[in-house]
């Protein structure tokens, strides 16, 4: 093993942080793929690579770095993040910076990717990881234990010369080959850790079982679209099926598990190699003792009734899409190579195979009018019976309307908006023809719009199991038929709202507590109350800090 230590930090999954409240431990998120392969390749390398996942403790994220950090001397502490997790990786900077140890700071992933000069200069790495990163990471290592200093060889980097300025090396060319990979280091991050711990009500891969062992994996990288409220640094490239059912065989037998969750967004732009997935899999489930469920995300290019059919047989249970609009002309606008035709007829091919759907539609595009809105609005409230959601376009850094937003002055302040007002998901005005006055009363009809068609069901019993854990009984309130949902974590009995989808029909509803279904039939007030809320805790949290 190398003498280089090195400390991985898993950061808390949560949108907003105060840095000196004590935390609880939360198993309840995305696994961090990303910073899995960084942790994983580094360890191929001979490494002394320890991994610390701050979600799967108690207590401030101080407290918990500083005790980390207190056992071992470490060379570098990496981390990384996207927009959305700012302030908490700017707790985790700090501690890095401010401990004893004085271990050199090494920042990745999308937060410092979108924003290279603004976030370096903020948070202060030593080194900021620019797109993909396991080829960067260890040229960089190398190069540091070399003791060379001229760091402009090394491609993909951001760091600091020797007038202070930040400097970028230039992009590095992507991964060609990513079978070529390690799998990610998935224990070192305590994965079983989080597969025991997972609840049934955490998100929509989870419903399924009252005890879901989800294991998520990526079989490819970038995207082969460009819409505009997205963002990719590196063009599309795809693992073989061969590559990708040897990394399932392994870790399905492995850890028991019971989901397989593709981060992939276009499973379905290859037809032919969706097939040749859904055949591997479907010879997977039969190889094991238990149940196999798997939700995959698909664009509606090349999806009808065949392939749903071969998808169902597989043992797909929910299928994510990406809607976005029913307007042609917005989805022109968003460079969303769909149409509305093909929306529609994924749609109920979908319902009517008793596949559950999980979905959105996504209004402010740039394009969009009073006219666009309610040509969407009308195929919701006629089609959908509550099963997509809607919402407002978020300008992620990085993204084409990003961007938009920074020219016409509507995101004044980069870092303002970064750190205080994306992760609170503000309904922005992006649009050329519609006034604010339009955009809140837009905002209005969609929420009250949802508290009329979604349904909001009272459960019929309610058990306590453990502290915070109930086992709720309810009836469906499209097929009738009675469910049965264990492991459910609830933070407060009296207040408690959360979405689930029936295991007969596989249609999705809200099950709630009476107050939060008082809430809901009163959505755009409770939301505008809320949000109202917000900005009174986050303007003392600034006079505090």
């Amino acid at each position: 093993m190398k003498d280089t230590k090195i400390l991985v930090v898993v950061p808390k999954y949560l949108t907003r942080a105060i840095p000196h409240f004590a935390m609880k431990a939360n198993y309840n998120y995305f696994f961090p793929l990303g910073l899995g392969y960084i942790s994983s390749v580094m360890k191929k390398e001979g490494y002394d690579v320890d991994c610390l996942n701050l979600n799967h403790h108690e207590g401030t994220i101080e407290k918990i770095m500083n005790k980390f950090l207190d056992k071992k001397s470490y060379d570098f502490a990496c981390t990384g993040n996207n927009a959305l997790g700012y302030n908490i990786t700017e707790i985790i900077a700090n501690c890095v910076h401010e401990h004893d140890t004085k271990p050199s700071f090494i920042l990745g992933g999308p937060i410092i990717t979108s924003e290279p000069e603004l976030v370096f200069n903020e948070l202060k790495p030593d080194f900021g990881i620019i797109g993909e990163g396991e080829r960067t990471i260890i040229e960089l290592l190398e190069h540091l234990e070399k003791n060379k200093r001229d760091f402009k060889k090394v491609k993909g980097i951001v760091y600091k010369d020797e007038n202070g300025k930040a400097v970028f090396t230039g992009k590095r060319e992507p991964i060609e080959n990513i079978d070529s990979l390690p799998w990610p280091d998935f224990e070192g991050f305590e994965f079983e850790k989080q597969l025991d711990n997972l609840h049934s009500n955490y998100h929509y891969s989870t419903h399924i079982f009252d005890y879901p062992r989800v294991y998520p994996i990526l079989g490819s990288r970038g995207c082969p679209f460009n819409c505009t409220f997205c963002y990719h640094y590196d063009r599309y490239r795809q693992r073989s099926i061969d590559n990708v059912m040897e990394e399932l065989t392994t870790m399905v037998k492995k850890y028991k598990i019971n989901v397989i969750l593709p981060y992939d967004e276009c499973l379905s732009a290859n037809r032919e190699r969706l097939y040749e997935l859904c055949r591997r899999i479907k010879k997977l489930r039969e190889e094991i003792s238990w149940d196999l469920k798997w939700c995959p995300q698909l664009t509606v290019h090349n999806i009808d009734k065949e392939s749903i059919k071969v998808l169902k047989d597989s043992g797909v249970d929910t299928i994510s899409y990406g809607f976005e609009s029913y307007s042609p002309i917005v989805l022109k606008s968003m460079r969303k190579p769909i149409t509305p035709e093909l929306i529609n007829r994924t749609f109920h091919e979908t319902i009517n195979a008793g596949i559950g759907i999980q979905a959105n539609l996504i209004f402010g595009d740039v394009a969009e009018t009073k006219e666009t809105a309610k040509e969407t609005l009308d195929w919701w409230k006629k089609n959908c019976k509550g099963q997509i959601g809607m919402g407002f376009i978020q300008p992620y850094p990085g993204s084409e309307i990003y961007n938009y937003c920074l020219k016409k002055g509507i995101i004044k302040d980069k870092l303002n908006f970064i750190k205080n007002e994306i992760s609170q998901g503000h309904w922005f005005n992006m649009t050329e023809k519609m006034s604010d006055e339009e955009i809140k009363q837009l905002k209005k009809e969609i929420l009250d719009l949802t508290s009329e068609y979604c349904e909001f069901v009272r459960p019929i019993s309610i058990t306590k199991t453990k502290p915070n854990i109930y086992e709720f009984r309810v009836k469906c309130p499209f097929c009738s038929e009675i469910n049965d949902y264990k492991n459910c974590f609830i933070k407060n009995i009296w207040s408690y709202g959360f979405y689930m989808v029936c295991r007969h029909c596989h249609m999705r509803f809200f099950i709630v507590s009476f107050i939060q279904k008082l809430a809901y039939k009163h959505y755009s007030k409770v939301r505008a109350l809320r949000d109202a809320q917000i900005r009174i805790v986050e303007y003392f949290r600034k006079k505090r800090l």
